[in-house]
């Protein structure tokens, strides 16, 4: 039997990371609990301090079938590399034509540059552009193949 699950990435500014992989993963914030309008609602309603607003943001599917994300403070900076990271596959899989995935890749990576991304490493396969190690707005490492 397979369990639902979500991820959580932890960081310094949550909204602002959630806003980069919204961009990055095509997902939207996660719509407040039934009965309110907005989360700032919610938050209010339950006596939530306004300087704490920001201590979370949760993005999801607009299809609703791909996992949650969960983004929250903490106080500690990143001081290693990731031991999880996501691949966002641009390309469409290996079964695209190099021409066609490399074409998708690097349009990927054009956009996610202009979000706050940064390239890490490019790795090659076949004497040729395989995949793109990036890292976020905080410097969380992901792929992009």
């Amino acid at each position: 039997m397979t369990v639902r699950w979500s991820l959580t990435i932890d960081c310094a500014a949550p909204r602002a990371l959630a806003r980069f992989w919204a961009v990055a993963l095509g997902y939207i914030e996660r719509p407040p609990p039934a009965g309110f309008a907005s989360w700032e609602a919610w938050l209010t309603e339950f006596g939530v301090p306004e300087d704490e607003w920001d201590d979370g943001a949760y993005l999801a599917d607009p299809e609703g079938v791909l996992p949650s994300l969960s983004f929250l403070k903490v106080p500690e900076d990143k001081v290693v590399k990731n031991r999880l990271h996501l691949d966002i596959q641009a390309g469409g899989g290996r079964e695209v034509p190099w021409e066609t995935r490399w074409e998708r890749v690097a349009e990927a990576i054009a956009r996610l540059i202009a979000a706050g991304a940064t390239v890490q490493q490019e790795h090659e396969a076949g004497g040729r552009p395989d995949h793109v190690v990036m890292a976020d707005p905080e410097g969380n490492e992901f792929c992009v193949l």
